[in-house]
Protein backbone atom coordinates (compact mmCIF):
# COMPACT_ATOMS: atom_id res chain seq x y z
CA UNK A 1 0.00 0.00 0.00
CA UNK A 2 1.09 3.81 -0.87
CA UNK A 3 2.58 5.68 2.19
CA UNK A 4 2.73 8.93 3.29
CA UNK A 5 5.19 10.17 5.88
CA UNK A 6 4.41 12.14 8.64
CA UNK A 7 6.69 14.40 10.70
CA UNK A 8 5.91 15.64 14.19
CA UNK A 9 7.46 18.58 15.71
CA UNK A 10 8.44 20.31 19.40
CA UNK A 11 5.56 19.47 22.12
CA UNK A 12 3.74 17.35 19.00
CA UNK A 13 6.98 14.60 18.85
CA UNK A 14 6.45 15.03 22.69
CA UNK A 15 2.99 14.13 22.83
CA UNK A 16 3.67 11.43 19.98
CA UNK A 17 6.90 9.68 21.52
CA UNK A 18 8.06 9.72 17.75
CA UNK A 19 9.41 12.33 15.24
CA UNK A 20 8.59 10.30 12.04
CA UNK A 21 6.92 7.40 10.69
CA UNK A 22 5.04 6.20 7.90
CA UNK A 23 1.30 5.58 7.42
CA UNK A 24 -0.67 3.78 4.62
CA UNK A 25 -2.98 6.90 4.03
CA UNK A 26 -2.69 7.80 1.02
CA UNK A 27 -6.30 8.63 -0.73
CA UNK A 28 -7.60 10.06 2.59
CA UNK A 29 -8.29 13.60 3.30
CA UNK A 30 -6.44 15.91 5.88
CA UNK A 31 -9.41 15.75 8.23
CA UNK A 32 -9.15 11.71 8.09
CA UNK A 33 -5.76 11.70 8.81
CA UNK A 34 -6.44 14.00 12.08
CA UNK A 35 -8.84 11.43 12.83
CA UNK A 36 -6.62 8.74 12.56
CA UNK A 37 -4.02 10.48 14.73
CA UNK A 38 -6.30 11.43 17.56
CA UNK A 39 -7.42 7.61 17.34
CA UNK A 40 -3.66 6.56 17.60
CA UNK A 41 -2.47 9.35 20.04
CA UNK A 42 -5.35 10.51 22.16
CA UNK A 43 -4.00 13.85 23.42
CA UNK A 44 -3.52 14.97 20.23
CA UNK A 45 -7.12 16.22 20.17
CA UNK A 46 -6.25 18.76 23.11
CA UNK A 47 -3.84 20.25 20.33
CA UNK A 48 -4.92 22.85 17.98
CA UNK A 49 -2.28 21.82 14.76
CA UNK A 50 -1.73 23.19 11.90
CA UNK A 51 -0.68 20.63 8.90
CA UNK A 52 1.26 20.87 6.02
CA UNK A 53 1.99 18.85 2.94
CA UNK A 54 4.68 19.04 0.98
CA UNK A 55 5.59 22.07 2.72
CA UNK A 56 2.53 24.04 2.67
CA UNK A 57 -0.23 24.46 5.17
CA UNK A 58 -2.99 22.29 4.09
CA UNK A 59 -6.77 22.61 4.40
CA UNK A 60 -8.79 19.63 6.35
CA UNK A 61 -10.42 18.51 2.56
CA UNK A 62 -6.93 18.38 0.83
CA UNK A 63 -6.44 14.66 -0.38
CA UNK A 64 -3.15 12.78 0.36
CA UNK A 65 -1.51 10.95 -2.23
CA UNK A 66 1.95 8.32 -1.97
CA UNK A 67 4.69 9.73 -1.29
CA UNK A 68 3.39 13.47 0.25
CA UNK A 69 5.09 14.19 3.44
CA UNK A 70 2.95 15.70 6.02
CA UNK A 71 4.21 18.09 8.78
CA UNK A 72 2.51 18.46 12.17
CA UNK A 73 3.13 22.04 13.48
CA UNK A 74 1.97 23.17 17.12
CA UNK A 75 0.69 26.54 17.56
CA UNK A 76 3.30 29.10 17.44
CA UNK A 77 2.78 31.61 20.27
CA UNK A 78 3.46 35.42 19.89
CA UNK A 79 5.65 37.39 21.78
Amino acid sequence: MAMITVHYFAGIRELTGTATEELSLSGKTVGQLKEELIKKYPSLQESSIQFAVNEEYALPAELLAAGDVVALIPPVSGG
